[in-house]
């Protein structure tokens, strides 16, 4: 069966290009680093280059949860029997399905016959998982599987705030089987929190932040990718065909952005801070701006011990059209002193 990595997947301030900069920042300047927390983890790039560690792996979206449960957990699975759930998911003939994916979503992001498979291969997994024919990484695997193959085809530039009116849409999907192929330590964390909330329940050597940089909502973003995950079928409305997300808006996207982040340090509990801040160079769209300044960034890590700033050239994935200049990562390195 073919198979699926975990940088297969377009994402808005995905960082799998910068791992080298960020591991080796990591290696000049932290010692004895045996467990790392991402804070903010997305598709969990960053946490993919410390699988030599023990990893605690947070997100405030489902979406990221399910995807993190499948790459990081530490409870065992079936390679087999997942591939063979897959195939038979990439068999099946959804034809005379009518469900709730295909009533709400069909010829928008995906043809009428790919909606009737989605819907089924959503509804069937979680049968599987409350019959016990899954574990839950299991479950999580497959519906992983279903995001990335769902992304691959989708009519859309990369996030789904809106889809590609009169694309030719694929009237298939293929699942694939996510590689994992790297050993796990057995205490692994998996969570689905605020990040403020979490911060002071968890012991590290390095906490790496990479929250939302400016307004644009991550919920609005892949809102159908966090229907599918939560899954209990709300209504949904207008042309992008969107749920109510309105308990789901992250505090980092907000004018409050400045004071979450002194909260957030100010409650770790960890020997180094890390965190990841793209400077999105010059915007021409307001809401692209970045809600931390400089200042407020050295100022808040500096409450907390000595700060290093490393820099690297960088144009990260974005679906937009808005031209930028003198676009870099920053990362911002805290030796944790008090």
């Amino acid at each position: 069966m073919d198979i699926i990595n975990i940088n297969n997947r377009r994402y808005l301030g995905n960082k799998y290009k910068l791992l080298p900069f960020i591991k080796g920042v990591v290696e000049r300047e932290c010692g004895d680093v045996r467990s790392f927390f991402d804070v903010f983890a997305g598709t969990g790039a960053v946490a993919s280059a410390f699988t030599d560690c023990r990893l605690i792996v947070n997100d405030l979206m489902r979406s990221n949860y399910i995807t993190a449960l499948a790459w990081f957990s530490s409870e065992h699975f079936d390679r087999v029997k997942v591939a063979e759930i897959l195939s038979s998911f990439n068999n099946f003939n959804a034809s005379n399905e009518s469900n709730y994916f295909s009533e709400n979503f069909s010829d928008t992001y995906f043809s009428k016959i790919v909606c009737q498979k989605i819907g089924y291969i959503r509804d069937s997994v979680d049968e599987y998982l409350k019959s016990g024919v899954v574990n839950r990484r299991e479950w999580a695997l497959i519906i992983t599987s279903l995001f990335y193959s769902m992304d691959r085809i989708a009519a859309t530039c990369g996030h789904y705030d809106s889809f590609i009116q009169g694309a030719e849409l694929p009237q298939e999907i293929i699942l694939r089987l996510p590689n994992i192929d790297y050993n796990l330590a057995e205490d692994n964390l998996i969570l689905n929190c605020d990040a403020n909330a979490v911060a002071n329940t968890v012991n590290c050597d390095i906490a790496y932040l990479d929250p939302p940089y400016n307004s644009r909502q991550y919920c609005d973003a892949y809102h159908l990718l966090e229907n599918i995950a939560i899954w209990n079928k709300p209504k949904v409305f207008g042309v992008a065909r969107k749920m109510d997300r309105s308990n789901m808006k992250s505090e980092y996207c907000r004018t409050t952005a400045t004071a979450q982040l002194e909260e957030l340090v100010n409650n770790l509990k960890t020997r180094y801070i890390l965190l990841s801040y793209n400077n999105n160079g010059k915007k021409l769209q307001v809401r692209s701006n970045a809600k931390i300044s400089d200042d407020d960034i050295l100022r808040i890590l500096s409450s907390r011990g000595e700060v290093k700033i490393f820099t690297t050239d960088y144009r990260p994935f974005s679906a937009g059209k808005g031209e930028n200049t003198g676009n870099q990562e920053r990362l911002f390195l805290c030796v944790v002193q008090r």
